[in-house]
This record gives C-alpha cells, structure tokens and sequence, in this order.
C-alpha cells in the first residue's frame, strides 16, 4: 500500500471510529489497523524529509 493509499484507509478507519454502535472488538481492530498506519506513513514522511535535506545539502555543496 503506498503513503496515499494508507492515508486514505486513516481517514477511512476514523470515520468508521466515529460510529457509537461500533463493537468494541471491531473497534480495537481498526485502532490497531490505524496505529501500524499511522507508523507506517510516518516513517514514509520522516524518508521523504530527509530526501529533500539530502539533497538540499547536495545541491548547496555544488
């Protein structure tokens, strides 16, 4: 799944959450699908970041 997708599944997951007659079984597994998520595309942010300080620093030293 790539970042778009995961972000799009988030929201997706959050909307879901917002239901009050969700089971609390249900719940928890869309929470923990949302937290290994939310790690993931923050992970794919933090690479990104320093891609553009790379070559930022790279463009710089030329």
């Amino acid at each position: 799944m790539n970042f778009e997708e995961s972000m799009a599944r988030l929201n997706e997951l959050v909307g879901l959450l917002e239901n009050d007659k969700l089971p609390l079984d249900k719940a928890l597994d869309y929470y923990k699908e949302g937290m290994d998520l939310s790690v993931e595309c923050r992970k794919t942010l933090e690479n990104a970041k320093l891609t553009v300080k790379t070559m930022n620093g790279a463009d710089e030293n030329d």
